[in-house]
């Protein structure tokens, strides 16, 4: 646990993306090769399921601090973080160094996991005999790991180039061998760290089974297009706004992938038994079709919660695969082939499979950026969110890299409506003890013509630090009422407020919901009188 306590401090003590892959190639080196796995699993991604209720772990750290309550409440909402305050206010340890050296492997499977189930007075016993056998740092990492909060900031990009370069296999093999290791599904081994690291074999692509590939990830374009050279070097496909997918077909049998890991073969039945030959893998989006063209994310998100799907709702939502990339043809791993080559074989496999569920991403055609850039303005009659630029001598990667060609975003500025806010509450981490998140919203006439502001959406990322403080400030100078950590402000500032997408939703008192709301700026140039209405809000609705 302290070594890895170690490296988890180091990793949280840097922006730095060389210093972040020396410390993990120097924990893997030295880690046993248990621990590592463990390790691997929470770089990666993978989450600690909760063992402990934060209620047990709240009244343990009474208890051993012997502090009251509200003291504790108070450090709490100082520090904005449960671990670091419990870790804070628990006393020295009293035993530290005697059992401390105890690896992760053994905290996770025979200390931890015992915990989660267990009668109260079993888990008022034990933490704080955990409590006495490690330091600040440890401590802090345990309450983590117990109460299911762990979180760390590398990308499993970074993860992979670490294991590559110490275990001196290709990272692109290492990312393609960790899919499915964060499922939960399988413990973290020894054998299977082995695995990981072992150096390529020829069987290896043959006993794959139903793996998906690691996804290639696009980056968003910010220059001018035409920055990117002749128009003729890239295939523009529309951008879909649906679910990143990749079917598998081998040993007879299909597998669907989310970009998450998550096989959702159940979920979406109609791809999942598609009639393809063996040894075929296509990358491409699920979305529901109706009337010929794709349908909101809305009606999408009503299929993705489903682990049954009856045949009523796959008729009223028909999912369909929009195919836009081949990794694998008879088996063969295309992912070194040319984009240009690999859509050739797609358009061929695509062709002869004659299927409606799985259409093909169609490739569109201008003479120069600037037809192209009109076109691109048809995106939400259409209800895509974009264009997709892809370098046409572009191979397949892993992740949001460049080394091998490059896919670009290209896509439509995002709505924009300007809105009041009307209700805050504090922030988390370095922001727990400022007033950083917001609900806005706009206004309504009623049947009687009176206006009133009506909330539509919360928002919480797209301000600087210095101007979440000035809008703090105002929060507390402008308090209506509280209600528990949440505080009802005078309307007295306006925001401008972007977002994605919009639909229809029953659900919201707006009678609208919104994709990914960030606020692009506060409007001090505007009164509340001014702002945006639901009347507005709606007009912008498909």
């Amino acid at each position: 646990m302290r070594e890895f306590a170690r490296l988890y401090a180091a990793l949280d003590g840097t922006t730095s993306t060389n210093r972040k892959l020396e410390a993990m190639q120097d924990y893997f080196r030295t880690a046993p090769a248990v621990d590592a796995a463990w390790a691997v699993y929470f770089l990666a991604g993978g989450k600690p399921r909760q063992a402990v209720p934060t209620r047990l772990l709240r009244e343990s750290a009474l208890s051993c601090s012997g502090i009251d309550a509200w003291l504790f409440d108070e450090c709490y909402q100082a520090v904005g973080d449960l671990a670091e305050t419990i870790s804070l206010i628990l006393p020295p340890p009293l035993e530290y160094g005697a059992s401390s050296d105890i690896g992760l492997a053994c905290w996770m499977t025979e200390r931890i996991a015992p915990l989660r189930g267990a009668a109260p007075e079993v888990i008022a016993a034990a933490l704080p005999q955990f409590w006495n056998m490690l330091a600040a740092p440890e401590r802090f990492l345990l309450v983590k790991l117990i109460g299911g909060g762990f979180r760390v900031g590398v990308s499993k990009l970074l993860v992979t180039r670490a294991l590559g370069v110490v275990a001196d296999v290709d990272s692109k093999l290492i990312a393609q061998r960790l899919l499915g290791w964060t499922d939960g599904k399988t413990s973290p081994t020894a054998e299977r760290f082995a695995q990981l690291t072992a150096p390529p074999s020829a069987q290896e692509h043959a006993s794959r089974g139903g793996q998906p590939y690691p996804f290639f990830l696009a980056h968003p374009l910010q220059a001018e297009p035409a920055s990117l050279g002749g128009i003729g070097l890239w295939q523009a496909e529309w951008k879909y706004d649906g679910i990143r997918a990749q079917l598998v077909r081998r040993d007879g049998q299909c597998w669907l992938w989310s970009r998450g890991e998550e096989l959702i073969s159940e979920r979406f039945p109609e791809l999942g038994a598609l009639a393809l030959p063996d040894g075929v893998v296509i990358d491409g989006e699920i979305l529901i079709w109706k009337n010929a063209a794709p349908a909101s994310f809305a009606d999408l998100q009503k299929r993705i919660g489903r682990k049954t799907v009856s045949v009523k709702l796959m008729a009223e939502l028909p999912a369909v695969l929009v195919a836009y990339d081949l990794l694998e043809y008879q088996g063969e791993d295309l992912r070194d082939r040319t984009q240009a080559a690999r859509r050739a074989l797609l358009e061929q496999v695509v062709a002869e499979a004659n299927l409606p569920v799985l259409k093909l991403s169609p490739v569109l055609v201008a003479e120069h950026w600037d037809a192209l850039a009109l076109l691109r303005e048809s995106a939400r009659e259409r209800g895509v969110e974009g264009m997709m630029l892809k370098a046409v001598m572009a191979q397949y990667g892993v992740g949001r890299t460049k080394d091998v060609g490059i896919w670009w975003k290209w896509k439509l500025d995002p709505y924009s409506v300007d809105a009041v806010l009307i209700y805050a509450q504090s922030g988390h981490g370095r922001r727990a003890s400022l007033y950083s998140d917001y609900t806005f919203a706009v206004w309504d006439t009623d049947a009687d013509g009176v206006r009133r502001l009506v909330p539509f959406t919360k928002a919480y990322s797209g301000l600087t630090d210095a101007e979440i403080v000035a809008v703090d400030a105002v929060i507390r100078k402008s308090t209506i009422e509280k209600f528990g950590p949440v505080r009802s402000v005078k309307p007295s500032m306006v925001f401008e407020i972007g977002f994605e997408g919009i639909a229809a939703s029953s659900r919201h008192k707006a009678g609208v919901a919104v994709r990914f709301p960030r606020m692009l700026r506060r409007r001090e140039d505007k009164t509340v009188e001014d702002a945006d209405t639901l009347e507005m809000l709606k007009g912008l609705l498909p």
